[in-house]
């Protein structure tokens, strides 16, 4: 049966005052003891927010997305900003201008993000992946409600990045196993956000439990359309009748191919694997009609959205 969920972006709290500058230390560091420093401060934050996310959860399954957002966003940009950077890493404001420098991309969406973080900077996800794990201990000591976390590897497009990214997660899942003498459950999944990675689903279901398809990156990526500059000319296009819709409003019919494929490929390689949607799209009803119509189990959007979403998705199944 479809199910509507809500959806919140983890990686927000990586901007709140009290950790910036430790991810900023993270980012601008050149060696790895420097980065492993920083992690060591970021470590008990995050910790912290799952251990609140699961008290809320209250039992519920919790789908978590490793570190996605471009290195830009997080990058000193005023004067001030520069200096404590430099400060906190004992090096000069000229030396981290420099750095900052390196760290420049033309296209940042399409750039150093998701598990290709991952890949260069696996140190970043191991610190993410033990606050989970670590989290889950304390809450099982509370005597709380247990909780499946649901670990999504963000823009995946080849079978070998999630296999080296989920024998992370596996790994460190034993160390703190070991540490704990505790059994930790978990699944391993991704995002299918780019063309390839739908196209070779089947390969890429090899080593996901679940797979979620991030509607609105798949947009982009498929009709090479930022979703941040369309609005200047898609009116454009509406109005000369090529497209009937803003396809990062409701799913265009080439991207739901898209997904139908990777749906069918996913099926077929791992039969039990959950399939849902993430994105905007997951409160558009005709969206959601299209993912029921589809296979998918759950759609999943903004918590203002769930209202329209829920009815939708019982409307969907309904028709069926």
């Amino acid at each position: 049966m479809l199910k509507a969920l809500d959806y919140a972006e983890q990686s927000i709290c990586f901007f709140e005052e009290e950790r910036i500058l430790s991810v900023r230390q993270m980012i601008l560091s050149k060696s790895k003891e420097d980065r492993d420093k920083a992690l060591a401060k970021l470590l008990p934050h995050q910790k912290n927010d799952f251990v609140e996310i699961f008290k809320i959860m209250n039992g519920l399954p919790v789908t978590v997305r490793l570190l996605d957002p471009p290195l830009h966003e997080f990058l000193p940009k005023s004067e001030s900003e520069i200096n404590d950077v430099a400060k906190s890493l004992n090096l000069s404001t000229e030396e981290v201008e420099v750095r900052i420098g390196e760290l420049h991309e033309h296209n940042p969406m399409l750039g150093h993000r998701g598990c290709r973080l991952g890949i260069s900077f696996p140190e970043i996800y191991e610190m993410q992946c033990r606050a989970i794990f670590e989290a889950l201990i304390e809450c099982k000591n509370k005597k709380l409600k247990p909780i499946m976390p649901e670990i999504m590897i963000p823009l995946v497009s080849t079978e070998a990045e999630i296999k080296i990214m989920k024998d992370l997660v596996i790994r460190v899942a034993r160390q703190v196993q070991d540490e704990n003498k505790a059994k930790i459950n978990f699944l391993v999944g991704t995002m299918i956000e780019l063309p390839r990675a739908a196209l070779k689903a089947k390969d890429i279901a090899k080593h996901a439990e679940f797979f979620s398809f991030g509607t609105n990156d798949l947009t982009q990526t498929t009709f090479g359309i930022s979703r941040d500059d369309s609005g200047k000319f898609l009116n454009d296009y509406i109005e000369n009748k090529i497209f009937d819709i803003d396809p990062f409003i409701s799913i265009d019919e080439g991207v739901g191919d898209l997904i139908e494929i990777a749906t069918l490929r996913g099926k077929k390689q791992n039969k039990k694997i959950k399939l849902g949607i993430c994105g905007e799209h997951g409160g558009d009803p005709k969206s959601i009609h299209f993912c029921s119509k589809t296979g998918l189990d759950y759609v999943s959007c903004s918590p203002y959205r769930v209202p329209v979403a829920r009815l939708s998705a019982a409307q969907a199944e309904l028709k069926k």
